[in-house]
């Protein structure tokens, strides 16, 4: 963690931005850019480090935090509280799209990075396939279902079904858990057997399956789920 004690005024962080590039600044350096002049008698640089003390240092925090929320903290108020907002989600999705892009995948820590801006922070699950070709180049990714806090509904046949019209040689399975538990339930094993059983019927394999959470990620391969299966 970032030391958030300010050791430069409001404007020698502004010259310190021009001269040397928005790189350079500290997290609380950056949100005093936003928050610009503070209004409760601290400069924003004071105001920004002790607004990221409320979230342990934590941008992430920030980023799930709602604008409501965000408003009474520090007492920011509803402008620079939007301001926040919008950095923050518009960072979200800059990583969401450049995750995004990826073409190809090699090892879990790969689709991790994949899914991780994508599903870490939802309040509820979500369970995604991910379709490769015989050189792990993804041939598309797919929501299958959205659920709820603790569960997702999830029909294996429709995802076979939609590797087999793809033309797939293989499928990643993707979820996660906003518990932030990354171990598997009973129902979380019980559909990657069955999907493993059905893929095969069509030669198409089951890679791994992957749960995501904002810290630990669970992979089904790497804990020895498939040991014996191929």
């Amino acid at each position: 963690m970032e030391d958030l004690t300010p050791s430069l005024t409001d404007r020698q962080v502004r010259e310190k931005l021009v001269l040397h590039g928005a790189a350079e600044l500290t997290d609380a350096e950056l949100l005093s850019i936003l928050l610009r002049d503070s209004r409760s008698g601290m400069s924003a640089t004071e105001q920004a480090a002790r607004l990221l003390n409320r979230f342990r240092g934590s941008l992430a925090r920030m980023g799930r935090c709602d604008l409501a929320t965000l408003r009474t903290t520090e007492n920011l108020g509803i402008a620079r509280a939007a301001t926040l907002a919008a950095a923050l989600e518009l960072a979200r999705r800059l990583h969401t799209e450049e995750s995004l892009a990826a073409d190809t995948v090699h090892t879990d820590a790969d689709v991790i990075g994949i899914f991780r801006p994508l599903l870490a922070d939802l309040p509820h699950e979500e369970f995604w396939a991910l379709y490769l070709n015989a050189s792990n180049r993804v041939l598309d990714r797919i929501r299958i279902s959205q659920g709820g806090v603790s569960a997702t509904v999830v029909d294996h046949r429709l995802i076979v079904k939609r590797a087999v019209e793809k033309l797939a040689h293989a499928i990643i399975l993707v979820h996660n858990h906003p518990s932030g538990n990354e171990q598997p339930s009973e129902e979380d094993r019980t559909i990657t057997e069955k999907l493993a059983l059905a893929a095969s019927l069509f030669d198409i394999e089951l890679l791994d399956h992957l749960i995501i959470t904002g810290g630990p990620c669970y992979s089904f391969r790497n804990q020895g789920f498939f040991d014996g299966r191929e």
